[in-house]
């Protein structure tokens, strides 16, 4: 019997994707756990792994197509000795469906869909799972599965005994069909046609939005709109830093490690999450989460867009092996290369723009963390000393946005100091 392979959710936040290479091709024996395809979500590339064995009948998607949602059928897996013909024919993603098909039976894929479906939560499953289940009669709602995501394989419904499946009540067949979402406009309230119209006497280029450009549009407007955002903002002085930095980098090169500056910006934040443990909150709805250890995001530019990779127990760990693991983590977010678990959690993030030269400026939070601190250059400057006396520092201008539902105005100040006495007093990092 012909099963169909769906397109996966590879992370909690994925909707849509693009089949970006087969790693397999039609007529070919898979077993489980053999790389199917190699599929590009908001964020990173990501290979897909067979749960169940089979042949492949049919690929229903193409090579290079995007806007693949999340369950849609990509393609079709047969038995042993079961006819390719069986294979349904290749079909395009639900988001490429004509207009003119749709105006045609607007109704008729979902109230087909609705009458077949079990009332209650939904289950993830293999289709060739859902079968021996069907066959065995088993009520899949009642077993855990072991696959990606808590998915129900083969090998969880192999061993269980057999047991009656509930009958689903006739109401189901009249779930209301759901209408389609109005089509997206920007933020303004202008669509994108308006706004074509304006510059139709104006030569430009039309550029399609990938995912990740969709995702950090939808975050950042997210947190614009819905993260009460105040800001703190200090200088800090590094001559201390660099100096202790240029001594510890001199000893150091026998190792072939060289330290910078942000290196031990991370650290210096680590620590201070660490001292003043209320500001390492995030928000989650209705409830402030406190964390434990410091977990500091991280802002890495790449074509496109960012990623924030994320420094585990940054408290824990000594500069120079936080300083590894950073290059570590912004080579491989340049080539989309991170796994989900790499730049999804942390508490609060650090924006260093310093290294472009620009002075200052104010991040946006990136929910649910509860603070950001944008780092700017470090630049020559006239400062009173302690004697009273004039004198030139090199001063770097730091600033800390805060969600104002996690932290207040004191916390925060006091956040920012525990920052600023970490960076200005160097050697009591290594304590």
């Amino acid at each position: 019997m012909a099963t169909e392979i769906l397109m996966p959710a590879l992370s909690p936040t994925m909707e849509e994707g693009t089949l970006a290479k087969w790693l397999v091709k039609e007529g070919q024996t898979v077993k489980s756990g053999d790389i199917l395809a190699e599929i590009e979500t908001d964020k990173a590339t990501m290979e897909f792994e067979a749960v169940d064995e089979g042949i492949v009948g049919k690929l229903l998607i193409a090579e290079g197509t995007a806007g693949v949602k999340v369950n849609t059928p990509i393609a079709v897996m047969v038995e042993e000795g079961e006819s390719l013909g069986a294979a349904p024919a290749a079909k395009a993603p639900a988001a490429a469906t004509g207009a003119a098909t749709a105006a045609a039976a607007p109704a008729a894929v979902p109230v087909a869909a609705a009458a077949t479906r079990p009332a209650g939560p939904r289950v993830f499953a293999s289709p060739l799972a859902r079968r021996i289940a069907t066959e065995k009669g088993l009520d899949l709602t009642k077993i855990t599965g072991s696959g990606p995501h808590g998915r129900i394989v083969k090998a969880d419904v192999e061993g269980v005994t057999a047991a009656p499946v509930a009958a689903a009540p006739v109401a189901a067949a009249a779930v209301p069909v759901a209408t389609a979402a109005p089509a997206a406009s920007m933020p303004t309230g202008m669509s994108a046609e308006m706004v074509k119209k304006m510059f139709a006497d104006r030569a430009y280029e039309e550029v399609t939005l990938d995912g990740m450009r969709k995702t950090i549009a939808a975050r950042l407007t997210e947190a614009k709109q819905t993260i009460p955002h105040f800001y703190l903002r200090r200088d800090v002085q590094l001559d201390a830093l660099m100096a202790f930095r240029a001594e510890l980098n001199h000893q150091l090169t026998g190792r072939g490690v060289k330290l910078s500056v942000n290196d031990f910006i991370i650290k210096a934040c680590a620590l201070a999450l660490q001292a003043v443990p209320n500001a390492n909150a995030v928000w989650a709805g209705d409830r402030i989460l406190r964390l434990k250890p410091s977990d500091v995001a991280v802002a890495v530019a790449i074509e496109g867009g960012l990623f924030t990779p994320v420094l585990r127990d940054a408290h824990q760990k000594s500069i120079s092996a936080l300083s590894a693991e950073m290059k570590d983590l912004a080579a491989r977010a340049k080539t989309r290369k991170l796994a989900p678990s790499e730049y999804q959690g942390g508490s609060f993030a650090i924006s260093n723009l310093g290294m472009f030269g620009i002075d200052n400026f104010d991040a946006v939070i990136n929910p649910p963390h509860g603070s950001i601190l944008a780092v700017g250059a470090g630049v020559k400057k006239p400062v009173v000393k302690k004697d009273g006396e004039i004198g030139v520092a090199t001063v770097m201008s730091m600033t800390l946005s805060v969600d104002h539902r996690v932290i207040d105005g004191a916390l925060g100040a006091e956040f920012l100091k525990a920052i600023i006495d970490n960076l200005e007093n160097p050697v009591a990092m290594l304590a």
